[in-house]
């Protein structure tokens, strides 16, 4: 029987550091649930070092492993989270997985992070781009970011029509029930679409030599409506957040994002949230609160640290000396187990954002 309390979480590790699986993993467990694990990369850190070394586990290596899980009945579990695969081939024994465990259990959640790439630079193979279109119709949750969403939609997101569009595609053509886009940037189009006051800083009376650039992102959530209630052209029910953004570089922010929408994302037997909300807006809103309580608990610890240890973001520099970059990264690494209060606790202690509000008029035309 399939255990809604076990994770399969697939993606990649680092032996220091806190991205992909290590991201993942204790804030799923501290939440309560097993963890699962195939690391689809073995690297000694991110790649925003600069340099690295270790493996990535290729498709037969991969297939060895769950045919190893299949053999003693290891392979049960309620809930599915997907990252980083840089290979196609490798990808494609990813989404075999998903469909058998789909066809074995329709009730399972599976949470797809579509990893491509970022700032309009694709970090996986080409190839891997089709495949995950193709394995959407499988997931329950998509976590893309903007340039993912926009790689998955062919549409640029640039206003709310667009962004209409967008969701559209993802619910309608490739029936993808709930999705998460991160890291919108609000252009002026798009910004005077917005409901009120979610452009409002989001710092919650943190002074104002806090962490925080003037830079805002918005988080979109959408929820697909039952077919019956899809009238005059409303699709989903579509909830926005914003975060301001916070000053230097954090690698692994959206591993750990989806791991914790994944771990808020209710199951069938629970009980729905209160109106305005849905599952989807509860879990999203837990999540960012949780992510920005540790990246600003992050920030004020760098801010401890010799200057010398914590180089401010500069890639000319960097480019100079490869030892500051890596100073910089590694003075950044997420404070992961020392902010575990904002993970167990998102409602109380996470005072970083996490306000997710309805859309309304978001599908009128």
């Amino acid at each position: 029987m399939d255990d809604h309390t076990r994770v399969l979480s697939i993606q990649s590790h680092v032996c220091s550091g806190y991205v992909g699986n290590r991201a993942a993993t204790f804030p799923l467990q501290l939440l309560g649930y097993d963890v699962d694990v195939i690391n689809t990369v073995q690297f000694s850190n991110h790649s925003g070092y600069g340099r690295l070394k270790g493996t990535r586990t290729d498709a037969d290596q991969l297939a060895n492993i769950l045919h190893g899980l299949e053999e003693n009945g290891l392979l049960r579990p309620g809930r599915l989270l997907t990252g980083y695969v840089p290979g196609a081939a490798a990808l494609m024994v990813v989404a075999e997985l998903a469909r058998k465990l789909r066809d074995r259990n329709p009730e399972l959640i599976y949470l797809l992070d579509p990893v491509m790439g970022d700032d309009n630079k694709i970090y996986v193979a080409p190839e891997c781009i089709p495949i995950y279109k193709d394995l959407l119709d499988c997931a329950t949750i998509i976590t893309p970011n903007w340039f993912e969403a926009e790689l998955l939609t062919g549409v640029k997101l640039e206003s709310e029509s667009t962004l209409r569009e967008a969701l559209r595609i993802l619910h309608t053509l490739h029936g993808v029930p709930h999705v998460v886009i991160s890291t919108v940037l609000p252009t002026p189009e798009l910004a005077a679409s917005l409901p009120a006051h979610v452009l409002a800083p989001q710092t919650n009376g943190l002074p104002e030599h806090s962490p925080y650039l003037g830079d805002v992102q918005l988080v979109v959530s959408s929820s697909v409506l039952p077919e019956d209630e899809r009238k005059d052209g409303k699709v989903s029910t579509v909830h926005v957040g914003s975060v301001k953004q916070i000053k230097g570089y954090f690698s692994g922010v959206g591993d750990l994002f989806s791991a914790l929408v994944l771990a808020h994302f209710p199951g069938r037997s629970d009980p729905p949230p209160p109106a305005p909300d849905t599952p989807l807006s509860r879990a999203t809103a837990r999540a960012v609160a949780s992510v920005q309580g540790i990246i600003v608990s992050t920030h004020h610890y760098v801010q401890t640290l010799p200057e010398e240890e914590r180089p401010e973001t500069d890639q000319e520099l960097d480019g100079q000396d490869g030892e500051r970059r890596v100073r910089r990264m590694r003075a950044r690494e997420l404070r992961l187990i020392q902010g575990r209060e904002y993970i167990l606790n998102p409602d109380e202690r996470g005072k970083m954002g996490g306000r997710m509000v309805p859309w309304t008029d978001f599908w009128e035309l």
